[in-house]
This record gives C-alpha cells, structure tokens and sequence, in this order.
C-alpha cells in the first residue's frame, strides 16, 4: 500500500544532511530499525523509490527521516534537497531486518547510521541504553549525523572514527579506519551482538573482521 503525504519540517542536520518529518497515516506502525520506499509526489520522480530508514519512533506523531543529500547525483536525493515545506512524498509499508535484539555494539558507516538512530533513541526513552556503544565512521567531523544527540544518548559509549583528517580536541573522535586492527584495539568482548550498517564494503570488510575475532555469525545484526 502506497501513502502521498505532506512534508510538514525540514531541518539540515549537516551540510549534506536533512531531517524530514512527514505526517503520519492512522495507523500505520513500524518498529525502530525499519525503512520503507519513499518516491517525491513530481511527475518523472513518483516511480523513481528509494529505500530510506524511519528515524522517529512509531509513538511520535509523524515520520522522519534523516537522508543524505547528494547534489551531484542528479537523482532522488538531489530532489529531496530541493523539497520544501508542503511538498510531498510518497511511502510504502514498513520493512527491514535490522532489529534491536539485545546489548551490543553499534558499527556505523555515514549515513549508515541512520537503522541505529530510532533503536538508540526508543531504548534511551524506555530507560534501557544499557552498556550499548556506538562506534560510527565518517570521512570529516562536520559530515557527523546527531553528534551532539549520540553524545546525549550514550555518553563515552559513543566513539567516532575520522577517516579523512585528524579529529579536533574533542576526545570522543579518532583517528583512523574501523578494521581489524581497531576492532581487536577497541572491542574486549566478541561474544556479544554487534549491528553493522554502512556502504556495501564497510559491511562486507567489518562483518569478515568480527568473525575472524570471534564474533558469531548468528550475532551480526545487517539489512540482508
């Protein structure tokens, strides 16, 4: 099923980033983890669906989404950064297997991170953040998603990696790439669930690492 509904905010979250909170159908549900098709209501652009991340909660009164932009595309999400206020996109039913299923550690690549916000944030709210750690990599630090949030959700258990210029003072950012060598430096336990959600390389290089240090198959939470 297929619902047009009207874009009521959106927000830049970075340079390159936009929130976008939609109004919500009655009763449409999702559980946090999940995403859906979402098309622009333009002609040329309502069968162009992509898969985006629900980053709100199914309790809130709307929907949002946290997409990266990219200008140089020339596809969906260049016309998402053109939207304005009272436009409209068109979304499908829920779906996604990427689901909170205990205390574990969070491995995200850019705006691959966007599964782990909605667990996160539903997690914090029900009181049961527990020892869950993010570890989250990014090119620079102005292309960090909701870093001052994840700092507010997990507090030192939020780690970020800085691939493409040494970080600033700020002791929550690293330098360097989350491979094998940072998992075996960071990472004491194996024996625990790790989510993993970023460009089709970072999943393949991280999910081989972890098995190699132990990690279960069984235990490694990804979209399939």
């Amino acid at each position: 099923m297929s619902y047009t509904l009207r874009i009521q905010d959106i927000r830049e979250v970075t340079h390159d980033v936009r929130q976008i909170r939609l109004e919500k159908p009655e009763g449409y549900t999702f559980v946090p983890g999940q995403a859906t098709e979402v098309a622009i209501d333009r002609d040329g652009w309502r069968d162009e669906g992509r898969p985006f991340t629900f980053t709100s909660l199914d309790t809130d009164p709307y929907l949002e989404f946290v997409i990266k932009i990219y200008p140089d595309h020339e596809g969906v999400t260049e016309q998402i950064g053109r939207l304005s206020k009272g436009d409209r996109l068109i979304i499908g039913d829920p779906w996604g297997t990427i689901a909170y299923k205990g205390e574990g550690t969070f491995l995200a690549g850019g705006a691959g991170v966007t599964p782990f916000i909605a667990i996160l944030r539903d997690l914090h709210r029900k009181g049961e953040i527990g020892q869950n750690r993010l570890i989250f990599s990014n090119k620079t630090e102005r292309d960090v998603i909701l870093k001052e949030e994840f700092k507010a959700l997990l507090g030192d258990r939020f780690v970020g990696v800085i691939t493409e210029e040494n970080p600033s003072d700020d002791a929550t950012f690293l330098d360097g790439v989350i491979d094998k060598a940072f998992l075996k430096s960071h990472i004491r336990d194996f024996d625990q669930a790790f989510y993993v959600c970023g460009p089709d390389p970072f999943n393949k290089a991280i999910m081989a690492a972890l098995e190699e240090l132990g990690a279960k198959p069984d235990a490694l939470i990804f979209e399939k």
